[in-house]
């Protein structure tokens, strides 16, 4: 404060209006200095705004120690989005290949039954180790449509005990990583 100014500016904390105004008073004979409470009251004033600033800024903190967690946890858990949609393909063409084969039949050949049953140990290793790995397979057939896992291919009508809106048909299954959607499952849907 200056010589002129009588009031503090509202940028000046108490205790620095009470040292202003002490120092003012004390270039002006007569003038009364703060009293010990006025001097008491104005540093607990300011005691109380910085331990507000100081409660506010240690809870930025926590937030922004908490929201980098996340980040990094996100992070780590879908990093290998993009190669695990990749890898479910694989997966999806494996059991392309096994729905090809002709179905078990009595007096088949051996090789092709060999060959059926190395086949389908493959499939069931490779999806348990997606699983290990957080990627999932969810068959949709049968189940209600829903937007958030299904992409729907094509309507047909409804057959008869079946209600609109389940899927009568499903192309592929729905595949997620970490429950997050990695490949919506194909399907076809009943209408109305």
């Amino acid at each position: 404060m200056s010589d002129k100014q009588d009031t503090p500016s509202p940028a000046e904390t108490p205790a620095e209006a009470v040292a202003a105004a002490t120092e003012g008073s004390a270039a002006q004979p007569g003038a009364v200095p703060p009293s010990d409470a006025e001097r008491v009251a104005a540093l607990e004033a300011e005691l109380g705004q910085m331990r507000d600033k100081w409660l506010r800024a240690e809870a930025d903190n926590a937030n922004l120690r908490a929201r980098a967690k996340r980040e990094a946890e996100d992070a780590r858990l879908y990093a290998v989005q993009k190669f695990a949609r990749d890898v479910v393909e694989t997966a999806e063409n494996l059991r392309r290949g096994l729905d090809s084969l002709p179905p078990a039949a009595e007096g088949e050949a051996e090789l092709l039954a060999k060959l059926r049953g190395g086949f389908e140990g493959v499939e069931r290793a490779f999806v348990a180790m997606l699983e290990r790995h957080g990627v999932q397979k969810q068959d949709a057939q049968g189940k209600a449509f829903d937007p958030e896992l299904h992409q729907a291919m094509a309507e047909q009508p409804a057959p008869d005990g079946v209600e609109p809106g389940t899927i009568i048909q499903a192309w592929t299954p729905a595949w997620t990583l970490h429950g997050r959607l990695l490949k919506p499952a194909m399907v076809v849907v009943a209408g109305k």
